[in-house]
């Protein structure tokens, strides 16, 4: 379990957070010699039940170091998707949040999908119900739908692309070229990133991160005054004022590449801190820096955390293997829809 995550529960936390938190009961952590014993009989059952733990970058380290150790993955998005569909194993443990089970599963209707948790959402997810976009896109029948990754199955399924962070530039940038306006959902930054980039005609669905929100471009600049010899990577679906003072702005994947290549030996990071696990991994020569959020009254130096991210722990993952929980349903009629979209973004990955 991710250390300091009951710390976040208190009366002026963001309410769809709070909502979620209430619903789980957090764990104590656990010793070293019960993860050893935990993470023994995970392995067991992996092999047993011929199943892969697929796992994104903002889960606890010990689930990505799992998934390392015994041939599962640790990526982003459209990598943990890609990977699932190509991986033999008759089961895939999704650990992240629930839209990554969902695509996971409508990209592998034939496999079982279990997750740790199905409580596990995300803020852009719940904050694009499927049918207020629905309504929003049929008032504009004219423009080319593009969603983010970060969204259900059913706004997927209203969608002529998917994207991730990692092409969504790429995307948006050939949709402009053949005279193609766009809507865009659900995070409003990205987007706005992407528009800035791109030049297209975008109009925005009114979404963000509520990691990635809480990022402070003073508090980015306050602390390159300590460390003045740093670089800053920024996630876009941060504000536009933290995205302007970046060295680089990607996707993780793309921030992981961007540590390995710059040549400054001290960087402030601007998105979940789980992303340290496996940066540090590529670059164990530089000190790696969180960006603060909170401002100086804050309670925690950097609340950097996704919560719903945080639910997934090594003990309802065993649970889920031990009980086939978590389960990942799409209707069929929905996911042969959606697969429409997402086939466009595999594809356009593959060919780029």
């Amino acid at each position: 379990m991710r250390q300091g995550l009951n710390s976040t529960k208190s009366d002026d936390l963001n309410p769809v957070v709070q909502e979620y938190l209430n619903k789980v009961s957090f764990d104590e952590p656990l010793s070293a010699d019960q993860i050893n014993e935990v993470c023994q009989q995970i392995k067991k059952l992996l092999v047993e039940k011929n199943a892969v733990i697929v796992a994104h970058y903002y889960t606890d380290p010990l689930i990505q170091a799992l998934a390392e150790e015994t041939g599962g993955i640790v990526a982003d998005s459209l990598e943990m998707a890609r990977f699932g569909s190509k991986h033999s194993a008759d089961t895939l443990i999704v650990a992240g949040v629930k839209f990554m089970g969902e695509t996971a599963k409508i990209l592998t209707p034939n496999k079982t999908v279990l997750m740790p948790t199905l409580e596990a959402t995300c803020s852009l997810d719940v904050g694009c119900p499927a049918d207020e976009f629905t309504e929003f896109c049929d008032k504009h029948p004219e423009r080319t739908v593009v969603v983010y990754a970060n969204t259900s199955a059913q706004v997927k399924a209203r969608a002529d692309w998917v994207v991730t962070s990692s092409i969504a530039v790429d995307v948006v940038d050939h949709l402009d070229s053949l005279g193609e306006k766009i809507i865009w959902a659900p995070d409003k930054y990205l987007g706005a990133y992407v528009e800035q980039k791109t030049g297209a005609d975008m109009i925005m669905w009114n979404g963000s991160c509520i990691v990635h929100e809480e990022f402070k471009a003073k508090g980015i600049t306050d602390l390159k005054q300590i460390y003045k010899d740093c670089a800053i990577l920024v996630h876009p679906e941060s504000p536009q004022s933290v995205v302007e003072i970046a060295d680089v702005v990607g996707s993780t994947s793309q921030l992981i590449s961007a540590a390995k290549n710059l040549p400054h030996q001290r960087l402030i990071v601007a998105t979940d801190q789980g992303i340290f696990y496996k940066m540090q991994q590529a670059v164990p020569e530089k000190e790696l820096i969180i960006a603060p959020t909170g401002g100086s009254g804050a309670t925690c130096r950097s609340c950097a955390n996704c919560p719903w991210m945080g639910m997934n722990s090594l003990q309802n993952l065993l649970q889920c293997l031990e009980q086939g929980s978590g389960e990942v349903i799409v209707d069929s009629d929905v996911a042969k829809l959606a697969t429409i979209a997402l086939d466009r973004m595999m594809t356009f990955k593959l060919s780029s």
